[in-house]
């Protein structure tokens, strides 16, 4: 795994710590509960705190999941 995505990992396992790393590897807002809309924000915060990147309030409902902000990240070469 890339630095990068270690950190990626990092930002979830801080908002959602009762998740393994293969959880949320997979992790959505459709399998993990504690995903609601304050989670979504804080979650959001972080990642942009440790990007140092703002991440447009239009762009946040496409981002469901980790796969999601990876790929954002990966398509604005943060990660």
């Amino acid at each position: 795994m890339s630095d990068n995505s270690d950190r990626l990992v990092r930002c979830f396992a801080s908002v959602f710590p009762e998740l393994s790393e293969s959880e949320i590897r997979t992790a959505s807002t459709e399998t993990v509960a504690e995903w609601d809309s304050l989670a979504a924000v804080t979650l959001m915060a972080v990642v942009e705190e440790e990007f140092a990147t703002r991440i447009s309030d239009f762009d946040l409902p496409e981002l469901g999941s980790y796969a999601a902000f990876n790929d954002y990240l990966r398509a604005r070469s943060l990660i």
